[in-house]
């Protein structure tokens, strides 16, 4: 594993000692991997999100919806199956 040393203001390492200390960690090291690995699935979920987005802006002009006519076609389905 690597090493990265890194500086905080004093309130940022009072934080995190303070987690430590409270037990939710292990060591700062434990926290900072914890944030960058929440970090890391935020990223994830909004990369997921945007491409969701551009696939639907590319995917045309939406056509009209027929909510009643959606619920009987779903209804219909149900006694069909």
């Amino acid at each position: 594993m690597a090493t990265m040393n890194i500086s905080l203001p004093d309130p940022m390492r009072n934080w995190v000692q303070d987690r430590v200390s409270e037990g939710q960690y292990a060591s700062g090291s434990d926290y900072v991997r914890d944030l960058i690995r929440q970090d890391q699935s935020r990223r994830a979920k909004i990369e997921a999100m945007q491409q969701a987005v551009t696939e639907g802006l590319e995917s045309g002009t939406a056509k009209s919806f027929d909510m009643q006519d959606f619920q009987s076609r779903m209804i219909a389905s149900e006694i069909d199956g």
